[in-house]
């Protein structure tokens, strides 16, 4: 199994340093950038599992590198900040923060806050697969409902024998129900 990839982004070398050695030190593999910009960059190229950002870094504001890294790489992250001030912390929820630590941090708090935050990021990623999948499935049973009334109407026929006609249209070819529905109401379209 590889390792976790966690990106860290701080324009003090001494804080990027010191938490980039306590992520190797617990099995992570650790990328590093000092400014808003590169984290960014970083992301979309090295496609980390989780991002720890500086609120307060030149250039791009953390919080904006934590947009962008979510709209353009898909990265969950975790702020850094030298202050508690609740508006930031506002700020950062809002965004979506995993977690906001304030500096100085030590391993004894990071570890933990990094593994609980990429289990939620895991978890809001295994909602949002289900979402899609869920949403597909009411699209498939829509468009073969729509199908099963269209041939009910047509055929005159009750709701069990439209939907044992479509399936015989469908079994012989080996092709899905949902294809034959589509079908048949691209067809009607095409006649109106």
């Amino acid at each position: 199994m590889s390792k976790l990839k966690i990106l860290v982004a701080d324009d003090d070398r001494i804080t990027l340093s010191v938490i980039a050695l306590g992520l190797r030190k617990a099995a992570y593999e650790v990328v590093t950038a000092m400014n808003g910009e590169d984290a960014v960059r970083l992301g979309r190229t090295e496609k980390p599992d989780l991002a720890i950002l500086d609120v307060r870094m030149p250039g791009v504001f953390g919080i904006e590198a934590a947009r962008r890294l979510r709209r353009e790489a898909d990265v969950d992250c975790i702020f850094l900040s030298a202050y508690a001030n609740m508006e930031l912390v506002e700020l950062a929820i809002k965004e979506g923060a995993l977690g906001y630590l304030v500096k100085p941090v030590n391993s004894t708090q990071l570890i933990p806050a990094v593994k609980a935050a990429l289990e939620r990021s895991a978890e809001l990623r295994r909602l949002h697969e289900n979402e899609v999948s869920l949403t597909h499935a009411i699209e498939t049973n829509r468009e073969i409902s729509v199908a099963i009334g269209i041939y009910m109407e047509r055929f005159d026929m009750e709701q069990k024998e439209a939907v044992e006609a479509l399936r015989a249209i469908a079994r012989p070819q080996r092709r899905k129900l949902v294809d034959v529905a589509q079908e048949l109401i691209q067809a009607g379209r095409e006649k109106s």
